[in-house]
Formats: structure tokens, C-alpha cells, sequence
């Protein structure tokens, strides 16, 4: 649920309060007790279907109605890497050629809640709102919640509470320390406290990692120095690794909030304090083969850049797979398909 590199709600990508905590994303590969990341080929078993996985739906909503996406700049933001996010947003709902980020999304679409209802495959950008440090340049699990709360309508702000459809994303730049940044988390999801807030709103924050630890958030356009040189870095799709790192943990924390927005739908696990969530299963997983500190088979353009699905105007993202209920398994846009 927490990414490291979350009927309709609102979402925000702000850091996740400090009450309950809900698992951290990690898209890097693991280190293993001597100080090497785990062989290509440990854990084939993560892409192929397992019967060891039971992920249980907790009679909680999701978001099966039009998902509007509220977005908040927190501190610097270049016109060029806001367009990159947004697009990412925009095409989830725009079909193109070849493997694209709306099949990608048909993925997610297959969860359902009580009614059958599936997934919304309808999302647009909402809203939009710049917060220059209005909480400092170090926040805390807390704060972030305080920088929700102060972009709402009713607080003096420019954007809607809107708990039927809407997802507040808190996003910083690269300047911005946030609580586990970096150590334990690169993004993560929860829902706000009625008690700070005002209201049940679902959120995600999610950093810039560029400047701070690209190696960790923004894996594998960055290597971990404990890997030596048996593992290139990718080349940036977008050209900006702090952004194209982000793009995929953006991914991780919206399909799980689309899945388990309050944390009582979607997840394997008997603890929901710690619930491991359908992007969980499929941590660092980006084409078929996957496994250990291989990505797995993805594309590249003619310049070399790596990717594994495309989005509107000509854009390519690499972003991690999720897991499929109805494979049983992890997958993509990009999968081979055996036999």
C-alpha cells in the first residue's frame, strides 16, 4: 500500500498520516543478507500464478463511479514534469496503439465491490492546486494531512471536497523531506482523519526522489550502488528521472486506492494496519520474467529509453505490473503470452 520508488472517492498524493500506516512501496530490488540483490531467476514464482496468495475482498467500497483526480503541487514544479504526470492521468481513459496504460488499467478494473460493480474506467484531472511549503520543507505523516485540509474549499483553499468520486494526490518536488522518505517509503495511501480534515477523504502522497534518492524511489533508472554493475540503469522515458520514477509509484498507490480507498476492501493479509494490496504482489515487476533484481522483458523507443506501455501524445511510461484476480498472477499490457 505505501509505495517506496495509492463507487468514487478522492484522491490525494500527500504523505500518509502517523496513526495507522498502511504498507510502504519499495520498487527496488531487495538486498539480501550478503549484501547482493536476489539472483534473476529466485522468484519466477511472483509472475506465474500462485495459489499462496490469498487476496480476500473485506466488503469495503472502491471506486466504481467517475474518478476525479485532485492534485497538489507541493513546492517547485516545472511546467514540463507536471504535464508528464497529468498525462499519465489522462490516459488511462484514452485508447491507443499497442501495449497502453488503459489496458494496463483494465487490469485494476477487475475488482469489484459487493454489488459487482466493477473498477471506473473513467478518470480525469479534476482539479489542481499549488502548495508553496505552506507546511514547511520537512513533513511529517501528519502534516501532510494539514496540507489536505488547507487546499479544501472550506478552509480557504481552491479545490472541492468531494468524498463520491474524488482522490487527492499530494505530490513534492524535489526539495521536500518527508517522514521515511526515502528509508522506508516512496509513496503511500490512506484516508484522512475527520478529526484534523473534516472529512473521510482518500489520498496518496508520493515524492520526487530525484534529488534525494533516485537509487530507491526511482529504481531502475537509478541503481543501487550495492549492485555493482550487474545491472544497467534504464534510460528515462520522459527524461526526467525523478519524474519517470514517480510515474510508477503514482501507479502502485492509484490502483490501490481505486481498490481499497478506506482500507476495508481489496487486500491479502488478516491485518489491515498492514494489508498487503494488489500492487504489493507485483513490487519491481515491469514485464514478463520478472523477478529478484530483473525487471523483465520491456520495450524501447529509438532513443534508447525503456518502457512498457504508451499514453496520449506519443508518451511511453514504465510502470509496475498489478496483480490480475482472475490470473492469479501478476501482468501488464506488455506480457508475452506462452504457448
Amino acid at each position: 500500500m505505501t509505495t517506496m520508488q495509492v463507487s468514487s472517492f478522492i484522491f490525494i498524493i500527500v504523505l500518509v498520516c502517523s496513526g495507522t500506516a498502511v504498507n510502504s512501496f519499495r520498487p527496488w530490488p531487495l538486498k539480501g543478507n550478503n549484501g547482493s540483490s536476489n539472483a534473476f531467476g529466485v522468484s519466477k514464482a511472483n509472475e506465474g500464478s500462485s495459489s499462496f496468495v490469498q487476496l480476500h475482498y473485506h466488503m469495503g467500497p472502491v471506486l466504481t463511479s467517475s474518478i476525479r483526480v485532485y492534485i497538489i503541487w507541493y513546492g517547485q514544479w516545472k511546467t514540463s514534469q507536471k504535464n508528464v504526470i497529468k498525462d499519465f492521468f489522462r490516459s488511462i481513459s484514452t485508447t491507443v496503439n499497442g501495449p497502453s496504460v488503459q489496458t494496463w488499467w483494465s487490469t485494476v478494473r477487475l475488482y469489484t465491490d459487493q454489488t459487482g460493480a466493477n473498477i471506473s474506467g473513467s478518470l480525469v484531472v479534476a482539479g489542481e492546486r499549488t502548495d508553496m511549503y505552506s507546511q514547511g520543507r520537512m513533513l511529517s505523516r501528519m502534516t501532510v494531512q494539514e496540507v489536505i485540509k488547507y487546499s479544501l474549499l472550506p478552509y480557504n483553499g481552491s479545490l472541492p471536497v468531494d468524498p463520491r468520486g474524488g482522490v487527492y494526490m499530494v505530490l513534492t518536488s524535489e526539495n521536500v523531506i518527508q517522514q521515511d522518505f526515502c528509508s522506508a517509503v516512496c509513496g503511500f495511501h490512506y484516508f484522512t482523519y475527520s478529526s484534523i480534515v473534516g472529512y473521510t477523504l482518500p489520498y496518496a502522497w508520493i515524492g520526487n526522489s530525484g534529488n534525494q534518492c533516485p537509487e530507491t524511489c526511482a529504481y531502475p533508472f537509478a541503481i543501487p550502488s550495492y549492485m555493482g554493475n550487474a545491472v544497467k540503469a534504464f534510460k528515462a522515458p520522459n527524461g526526467d528521472i525523478g519524474v519517470d520514477g514517480m510515474i510508477s509509484v503514482i501507479g502502485h498507490e492509484l490502483a490501490e486506492m481505486s481498490s481499497n480507498p478506506l482500507i476495508n476492501a481489496w487486500y491479502a493479509g488478516s491485518d489491515p494496519t498492514a494489508p498487503t494490496e494488489v500492487a504489493d504482489l507485483c513490487e519491481g515487476m515491469y514485464g514478463t520474467g520478472a523477478g529478484g533484481s530483473y525487471t523483465g522483458l520491456v520495450l524501447k523507443d529509438r532513443f534508447g529509453a525503456s518502457y512498457n506501455m504508451r499514453g496520449i501524445g506519443e508518451r511511453r511510461f514504465l510502470v509496475q505490473w498489478v496483480w490480475s484476480p482472475v490470473l492469479n498472477a501478476c501482468t501488464g499490457p506488455n506480457a508475452i503470452k506462452s504457448g
